[in-house]
């Protein structure tokens, strides 16, 4: 499907439900739940070392797991304009010229045992202000400055991470104060499916606006489409406002029914 959208780069981050993109996570628990459970849209696991009879436990396969990593970061996968996206910064150019640079991280705070999870207390995306023994240092922070355009799975605290029934705010609070301190244009997320939607945050008020799509101009357009660039009626303000959008195509039911967004976005040149 991605090698055939006629898109000339086609940026893709994992998530919680790509086991086997998570060596770590597939090698420790994930191949029990790949090859036993039965339902993929339940919570929690149902298979285990634990619940798994010695007759038919057997070891991940890592290189099983690199060759389905492989898939994404082939020749082929390449010359379609497919990019992985690993965790930490990359920059792209495109044909027209325009520059623009990356944050990317498919890890969410751990919930029911899936990939890519951390600790919720765990802070992923800010350099600690201290470097003193036993404080966790991430990886790859998100940098001060530079970034245009985030793409995690998950969604920050507070913005669009809202789950039925209690509307709880589930997103990560560290998420939220490293893109309130990048302040990028545009970030992108999923996860919470329930929160599907697009808002506009002015970082001086934390103020939101949510963007208001026509269902009938929609459906006709098979996309939910919103204009921020500098011809629009309401320019995005580079460096005070940015742009989150939760792209979640299923539903909390697992229906994707939702549309996919399309947004007109200035670029740096």
């Amino acid at each position: 499907m991605l090698k055939e959208a006629p898109a000339e780069l086609k940026l893709v981050v994992a998530g919680n439900h790509d086991i086997t993109l998570d060596e770590e996570y597939y090698t420790r628990i994930g191949h029990y739940r790949h090859r036993y459970r039965t339902d993929h849209t339940a919570a929690s696991a149902t298979a285990g070392k634990e619940n798994v009879g010695a007759s038919d436990e057997e070891e991940g396969r890592v290189e099983s797991v690199r060759e389905i990593k492989a898939l994404w970061t082939s020749e082929e996968a390449v010359n379609a304009g497919i990019r992985y996206l690993e965790e930490g910064v990359q920059r792209f150019t495109l044909g027209n010229g325009a520059r623009f640079t990356v944050y990317a991280s498919p890890y969410t705070p751990e919930f029911c045992q899936w990939a890519f999870a951390y600790d919720r207390g765990t802070d992923r995306f800010n350099a600690p202000r201290s470097t003193a023994e036993g404080v966790f240092v991430p990886p790859n922070p998100v940098p001060d400055d530079g970034v245009d355009i985030m793409l995690t799975h998950g969604p920050p605290y507070g913005i669009l991470d809202q789950v039925v029934g209690s509307h709880a705010s589930v997103g990560c609070e560290h998420l939220f104060r490293a893109v309130e301190r990048a302040k990028p244009r545009l970030h992108v997320f999923g996860h919470i499916h329930e929160a599907y939607g697009a808002t506009r945050v002015e970082w001086s008020t934390r103020n939101q606006s949510m963007i208001q799509c026509d269902k009938e101009t929609t459906l006709e357009d098979r996309c939910a489409y919103t204009d921020v660039s500098g011809e629009s009626k309401s320019p995005l303000r580079v460096g005070d406002e940015t742009l989150f959008v939760n792209a979640s195509v299923v539903t909390v039911q697992y229906q994707a029914v939702n549309a996919p967004w399309l947004v007109d976005l200035e670029l740096p040149s």
